[in-house]
């Protein structure tokens, strides 16, 4: 049995644990807020310009002189998984979700013949995927804090990805994160960032009109494609800045209600070891005093 100093030391140990999960809690939800309506914010103008592009992509003969980021490279063979995460943990199963996706995905792709690679974009994702993945990874990134992150800072990496892209590094692209849906639930989601998702005539709305483009479509494309991989970026970091703060504002909740838990049955535990040494201690004096 432990000892009273032992179990009063431990007890003060989960108190003092307790005020820091509940001090964290607070912290993540007043980043929550703000993350969220950032995320609210971005969530339409990325899903808009993704289907624009996608719409203008469908009207559009592909050609020698057509932009790479519409063309492909001609096959789909190696496949590039951009696993966006974040750099710190405590946040519950936020990053271990997004890298169970990836691996999910690079596991059905394998298994259909397509060499698969990985670019990370947060410190949690790389080491977690590095387990088994490590010669897999061409680069890594770790952003930050991603409730900080600016529309400059994911057009560089938009830029290095379109690059490698135009290198022919890999035929095809897809962007991995966490799509903040409530503060209990965040949805791992996938979407092929290269080359841009072809628009096929049941996923094109029907507008009731005739559309003519100034200039022609390609030179539309050929700007709006590499603002496009930049944009989805942005999403998927403003996407995943609100997932991150809701699951770490649910796993501090947890954690400060099971240290409650825990310091009532310790102090119960200490209260019954009192009373027994106090008991104890009655019994000796009392056998003292008959034996005199």
């Amino acid at each position: 049995m432990a000892s009273l100093k032992a179990l009063k030391i431990r007890i003060n140990s989960v108190k003092s644990t307790q005020k820091i999960t509940k001090a964290m809690k607070m912290v993540a939800a007043a980043k929550l807020r703000r993350a969220t309506e950032a995320a609210e914010a971005s969530r339409p103008y990325a899903e808009r310009l993704e289907a624009v592009v996608s719409s203008i992509a469908s009207k559009v003969t592909v050609g020698p002189q057509s932009p790479k980021l519409l063309a492909g490279t001609g096959v789909d063979q190696v496949h590039l998984l951009v696993v966006a995460t974040s750099d710190k943990g405590l946040a519950g199963a936020f990053n271990t979700n997004i890298v169970r996706l990836a691996r999910k995905k690079a596991e059905e792709l394998k298994a259909a013949g397509k060499t698969v690679k990985f670019y990370t974009i947060g410190k949690k994702g790389k080491d977690q995927l590095s387990r088994t993945y490590r010669s897999d990874i061409i680069h890594s990134i770790e952003p930050g804090d991603l409730g900080k992150l600016g529309f400059a800072d994911v057009q560089a990496w938009g830029e290095d990805l379109t690059a490698r892209f135009e290198a022919g590094e890999f035929d095809v692209a897809h962007l991995l994160f966490s799509k903040f849906v409530t503060v209990l639930t965040q949805e791992p989601t996938a979407i092929q960032l290269m080359p841009v998702a072809v628009a096929t005539d049941s996923t094109v709305p029907s507008v009731g009109a005739s559309v003519e483009y100034e200039p022609d479509e390609e030179e539309i494309l050929a700007d709006l494609l590499p603002r496009n991989v930049s944009v989805q970026l942005l999403r998927a970091t403003r996407e995943n800045a609100a997932s991150e703060q809701g699951s770490k504002m649910t796993a501090m909740d947890n954690a400060t209600r099971n240290a409650g838990d825990m310091i009532n049955k310790l102090t119960i535990q200490y209260n019954r070891t009192r009373q027994a040494a106090i008991t104890t201690e009655l019994i000796e004096i009392i056998a003292g005093a008959e034996a005199l």
